[in-house]
């Protein structure tokens, strides 16, 4: 029992370092790059996220699987990956780590001004040189659980499914680069309920909070569903090839 306490507690430390991490490198990318930067700054952004997931998947993936995001632990947790107490404490390890990112952004740009990287919906966005766009709640909502899907569904063939071998983490930190490049300008593309709460809990500014948590655990569940049904299909070929290749 002590021994997988203490194996638990080693765990639930790297997935609050790598959250934090996260929070602090790509939410600060986000406050320090500001809006308005064009795509140059989303796609630096985007980087920052990407480049924080991949480095510490490698560093902490084999240790607690290098989730950092709620979305995921439920989405790994929907596949039988992870047991229900230890998805909990791996989602409570998070969302503190998302808060001292938050909170550290806070100390060291003085202040909230720069937003801290909370993610929001866009308005009046200028698209081209006469069309604005404004995402609505429910629009957010989707670009959200889509992306959380998109995540998800990549981590659960190479991280859980081990499609990918040693480059797991490269495929998940690509993802969530493609995901902020295609949806940051739009919903600021947290698609983790850490990565949302942090900055939104340092700057007191809750606006769109339910969306910025429920839409990627959707996205996550569907994924979830989706990942077993293929897998199930899968299983069900290969099985009833096999007396055919015995046949022959």
């Amino acid at each position: 029992m002590s021994n997988r306490s203490n194996h638990l507690a080693s765990r639930l430390a790297a997935e609050f370092i790598g959250t934090f991490a996260l929070i602090f490198i790509g939410a600060g990318a986000a406050a320090v790059v500001g809006d308005g930067a064009g795509l140059d700054g989303i796609g630096a952004v985007a980087f920052a996220h990407g480049l924080t997931v991949m480095v510490f998947a490698f560093a902490y993936g084999s240790l607690s699987g290098a989730h950092f995001n709620p979305a995921v632990t439920i989405g790994v947790f929907s596949v039988g990956a992870i047991r229900a107490g230890d998805a909990v404490a791996y989602i409570l390890s998070q969302l503190a780590g998302g808060v001292a990112g938050g909170i550290l952004l806070l100390a060291v740009l003085g202040g909230t001004a720069t937003g801290l990287g909370t993610p929001q919906l866009a308005h009046d966005l200028a698209l081209g040189a006469t069309t604005t766009l404004t995402i609505t709640p429910a629009a957010g909502f989707a670009i959200e659980a889509v992306l959380g899907f998109f995540l998800v569904t990549v981590v659960l063939n190479t991280a859980v499914g081990g499609r990918a071998g040693n480059l797991a983490p490269f495929a998940i930190g690509m993802t969530l680069t493609l995901n902020i490049i295609m949806g940051g300008a739009l919903t600021g593309a947290a698609f983790n309920p850490a990565r949302a709460l942090g900055p939104m809990i340092a700057t007191g500014k809750l606006t769109d909070a339910w969306l910025y948590v429920l839409a990627p655990i959707v996205g996550a569940v569907i994924a979830a569903w989706v990942h077993a049904g293929l897998t199930r299909m899968a299983r069900e070929r290969t099985v009833a090839a096999g007396p055919a290749s015995a046949a022959g």
